[in-house]
């Protein structure tokens, strides 16, 4: 698979086979992120790599904690409503049971952070499509930065007190087997021409 046919072809996964990727694909997909470009080339995107299911199951259960005991208000974006209310409901597992979560953080303060993280969780999903895995954008821990209990577990994990969770990326073998690569239509991103 090409570079481009592995961009246009990517699609998110959110129903995982409970089976571990071989660390060596793991590996490659963790170094694409690592590759991504950086404001000057800072290279400060610190990657956490879970891959132990006790983590994952304890981690899911204090991000369901802290959802469910945030307020609903109006000015909340709709995928942020959601993930309280299904906090709310019981069982709301934010990295929908993949076996591998990476974790992307940066420098608190840093105006690069979510910029080069972005750019290193786009390259490991596109590393992930071009190697047969299935992958996730996850936003929760992003959002739960702030949140004490979260962060206390992470520090645990790695996550330094000068650091601020950017994203992080569910990863591992689809549950139909290969990756959806069905081509969504695009209807937005609207592109402007300025030509002669």
């Amino acid at each position: 698979m090409d570079a481009l046919e592995a961009i246009l072809t990517r699609r998110s996964t959110r129903k995982y086979q409970a089976v571990l990727p071989d660390n060596a694909l793991i590996d490659q997909v963790v170094e694409a992120g690592r590759s991504a470009p950086s404001g000057g080339n800072s290279q400060t995107t610190h990657f956490i790599l879970i891959t132990k299911a006790e983590i994952l199951s304890e981690l899911a259960w204090i991000v369901q904690t802290a959802f469910a005991n945030m307020e609903i208000r109006e000015d909340l974006y709709a995928s942020l409503k959601n993930s309280i209310n299904a906090s709310r409901r019981g069982g709301y597992v934010f990295h929908y049971n993949a076996p591998v979560l990476i974790v992307t953080a940066n420098k608190k303060g840093y105006g690069n952070a979510m910029a080069d993280s972005a750019c290193a969780l786009e390259n490991m999903m596109i590393a992930a499509n071009a190697l047969d895995l299935g992958s996730c954008w996850i936003n929760q821990l992003h959002w739960l930065d702030e949140d004490e209990a979260v962060r206390e577990y992470l520090y645990g994990l790695g996550l330094s007190e000068d650091e601020t969770v950017t994203g992080a990326l569910a990863l591992g073998y689809p549950a139909e087997g290969l990756p959806n690569r069905t081509p969504l239509p695009r209807t937005g991103n609207p592109v402007t021409r300025i030509s002669d």
